[in-house]
């Protein structure tokens, strides 16, 4: 009878499993902070970073391994012709025969060899930091020669100099560091690293080519919800062409579905004046009186009403942008609120032209004076333009707005039930409009606390 050993985790495993899946999350997390966010730059990070590991595993197993090998086999040799000294030097009875000996060595060797006193072997150096020469030297030395020995490879950059306890004397050998040494990585290393720049240099263009027209293609989706003109061919890659293709597409639909919604509220505003119209018609052809005053009041909110929600539904979607002198502007607003008794100022910084559908943002800034003059009597209109926005700021010595209901105010037909309650006719659409005039340039507009004591309302808009 076999006995079924599987089962449900042990809580030692499932406790060591959370806290690698959670440290692998924290690692994910913290990597994900440091990468770059842009499409290039990580394309170019995928492009580069593999090439550069390649790079360092050539570096690491060719550098760490066949030049390891090629010192090792180098030095080998230059000991061996050593070795090969050492014994000419023991089986010589004459030592006047040791300049000829010399003078052999070095035209056949390349080494250069003196005869010193026994007392002329120094205490051992100490080991650089790149040994790999002073380690092939030392096992060489002590499994061909087997005496003791003394090296400088550091002394002179372009010579070794080695010295061997003999019987009676200490032989001097200076040798060329390259005949025991593979001295031309830098060799490699120029060639390595001269292709790697060809290549990311390659990459850098190609990417660059490749990103250009999904840029374009953000910014002519940008400027079509501004409401600018179009200057965009689909062109790259099959999938970007695809995507601007389907951004035409798109645009055609969004563009007919604006035209058949105008065309309805057209007719729709046709039909109703044509109402009001006749209504005003037979209000005229009454006699004067109380009764009949109060039904024109009517009517003639009824038509303020009228105009309000078709404008609100319309959007002003159809006017196109086109370069727009802000101080103009804003001279107009201030003389209409001069003419209704409201003392205004206006300060402008920057340069006063931006690019805006001119109509529109009049609107947008006339709600918002407008609505500074319902409730204050000082008004001040602030415009600010750098090089990416335009601010304007519009205060008022009104009683403001508290701050949990300043964005309640901007939906739709929604009135204050405290100080700024008596619209006075109003149809609580004045704040909301400007903020949809504004969202459809690219910005917003936003209410806090005005210098003035009131109420500071403030467009933006990138320029």
């Amino acid at each position: 009878m076999s006995e079924n050993i599987s089962g449900p985790p042990t809580p030692l495993f499932s406790a060591y499993f959370t806290r690698s899946r959670t440290a692998w999350r924290r690692f994910a997390h913290d990597m994900a902070e440091w990468m770059p966010k842009g499409l290039y730059a990580r394309s170019l990070l995928i492009v580069i970073l593999p090439m550069v590991l390649l790079q360092s595993a050539i570096v690491y197993f060719f550098m760490e391994r066949h030049w390891q090998l090629v010192t090792f086999r180098l030095s080998a040799a230059v000991v061996q012709d050593i070795a090969a000294v050492v014994d000419l030097n023991q089986t010589m009875t004459d030592r006047s025969e040791f300049p000829r000996l010399q003078k052999v060595v070095s035209e056949r060797m390349g080494l250069d060899v003196q005869i010193l006193a026994k007392d002329q072997l120094p205490a051992a150096l100490p080991k650089p930091f790149f040994s790999l020469l002073d380690v092939a030297l030392s096992r060489e030395l002590q499994r061909q020669i087997a005496r003791p020995f003394w090296i400088d490879t550091v002394g002179r950059s372009n010579f070794v100099e080695i010295r061997i306890a003999l019987d009676d004397s200490v032989l001097r050998v200076v040798a060329h560091r390259n005949a025991a040494y593979a001295s031309n990585s830098h060799i490699f290393i120029m060639w390595m690293l001269g292709t790697s720049l060809v290549l990311i240099g390659v990459a850098v263009a190609f990417l660059r080519n490749q990103i250009r027209p999904i840029l374009r293609l953000a910014e002519a989706a940008e400027n079509f919800g501004k409401g600018r003109e179009l200057d965009f061919r689909p062109h790259g890659a099959r999938e970007v062409r695809q995507a601007g293709y389907a951004f035409f597409e798109m645009k055609r639909r969004i563009e007919r579905a604006m035209e058949q919604r105008t065309t309805m509220l057209n007719g729709v505003s046709h039909d109703l004046r044509t109402i009001l119209t006749r209504f005003k018609l037979s209000l005229a052809l009454m006699e004067e009186g109380p009764e009949l005053e109060a039904i024109q009041k009517d009517v003639e909110e009824m038509q303020r009403m009228l105009e309000a929600y078709l404008a609100f539904a319309r959007g002003d979607g159809g006017e196109a942008s086109a370069p727009t002198d802000i101080g103009g502007l804003l001279e107009e607003l201030k003389a209409d609120a001069e003419r209704h008794g409201h003392d205004t100022r206006i300060d402008i910084a920057g340069e006063p032209v931006v690019t805006v559908r001119p109509d529109a943002f009049k609107r947008c800034l006339a709600n918002l004076v407008g609505n500074a003059q319902r409730y204050g009597n000082r008004i001040s209109i602030t415009a600010e333009r750098d090089h990416r926005f335009l601010m304007v700021h519009v205060d008022d010595d009104g009683p403001g707005i508290a701050p949990e209901n300043r964005e309640e105010v901007f939906r739709p037909f929604f009135r204050l039930d405290e100080s700024r309650n008596q619209d006075e006719g109003g149809t609580g659409l004045g704040l909301a409009i400007a903020r949809d005039i504004a969202r459809s340039h690219g910005g917003d507009v936003m209410l806090g606390d005005s210098p003035l004591g009131g109420l500071r309302a403030s467009v933006r808009v990138p320029v």
